[in-house]
C-alpha cells in the first residue's frame, strides 16, 4: 500500500468528491472530474448517478474512462439516450443536479473559456471548443469548476467567453476552493500547507479572501487509498 503524502492533485480530487456527498446526480466529462465522481460514489455516496455527455445515465465504471465514448460507460449504465435527448430532456430541463466542468481560463465572475487562447481569428492555441458546456452551465442548478490554479488559468480577462458563470457554485483547484460572493469569486478554503498569498500570486486579479478562511480537511486514509486504487487500474 502506498503511504506517501497526498499530492496537490489528489487533494483537489478528494475535495471535488466530497462536494458530491449529498448530490443525487452529476454530469461529468473525462479526467479529474470523472475520477472525483467515481471516488464519491465508491466512498461517500453509493446512490450517486453518474451522467456522461455521450448519453450514458447511471454509469458504474470500475476504470477511469479514457473518453466519454468508453465502452464501459454504456455497458454499466442504467440507460443510454441520444445526445439530443440528453441536452433537451435531461440537461435543459434541470434534471441533473450538479455539473463538473473544466476550462483553459476562468475570470473573477466564474465565466469560462475553452475556445481559443489569443485572438479568435489568429489564435495562439485552438482549444477543443464549447462542446455542451454552455448548455450544461445554464441547465444544471449547480456548476462546479475543476481547474489548476495558475495565472494562465485565472485571468483578468478571458480571451474568449465560452461559458457563462451564472450558475457556478464552487471552483476547486489544487490550492483551494473559491465561491462566488456578490458576483465575484472569493477564496474560502485553502488546502493543507497552502498560504493565502500563494493563491493570490497564482491569480490574475486582486483576489478576495474570506474573513473566515478555512483549511481543507486532509484526505483520509480511506479516501486516499480508494483514489489510488482507481487511478492504478
Amino acid at each position: 500500500m502506498d503511504h506517501s503524502p497526498p499530492s496537490t492533485s489528489e487533494v483537489q480530487t478528494v475535495v471535488a468528491a466530497r462536494r458530491l456527498r449529498e448530490a443525487g446526480s452529476v454530469f461529468i466529462g473525462v479526467g479529474r472530474p470523472s475520477t472525483a465522481a467515481m471516488l464519491a460514489r465508491n466512498v461517500h455516496n453509493p446512490e450517486l448517478v453518474l451522467v456522461y455527455e455521450s448519453g450514458t445515465i447511471g454509469a458504474k465504471p470500475e476504470h477511469v474512462p479514457l473518453s466519454i465514448g468508453d465502452g464501459e460507460l454504456a455497458q454499466t449504465a442504467d440507460l443510454v439516450v441520444p445526445v439530443p435527448e440528453m441536452f433537451n430532456y435531461w440537461i435543459g430541463a434541470g434534471r441533473v443536479q450538479v455539473a463538473f466542468l473544466g476550462a483553459a481560463q476562468i475570470d473573477r465572475h466564474g465565466n469560462l473559456n475553452s475556445t481559443v487562447i489569443g485572438d479568435y481569428e489568429h489564435p495562439r492555441t485552438r482549444l477543443p471548443g464549447a462542446g455542451g458546456a454552455p448548455e450544461i452551465a445554464i441547465g444544471c442548478p449547480e456548476v462546479v469548476v475543476i481547474v489548476p490554479h495558475t495565472p494562465r488559468t485565472f485571468v483578468e480577462r478571458l480571451d474568449f467567453l465560452t461559458t457563462s458563470g451564472a450558475h457556478t457554485t464552487d471552483v476547486i483547484t489544487d490550492l483551494g476552493v473559491l465561491e462566488p460572493c456578490d458576483g465575484e469569486l472569493t477564496l474560502t478554503q485553502v488546502h493543507p500547507g497552502v498560504e493565502p498569498e500563494q493563491v493570490r500570486q497564482a491569480t490574475g486579479w486582486e483576489l478576495r479572501v474570506a474573513e473566515r478562511l478555512q483549511e481543507t480537511e486532509a484526505p483520509t486514509a480511506e479516501e486516499l487509498s480508494a483514489l489510488r486504487a482507481l487511478v492504478s487500474r
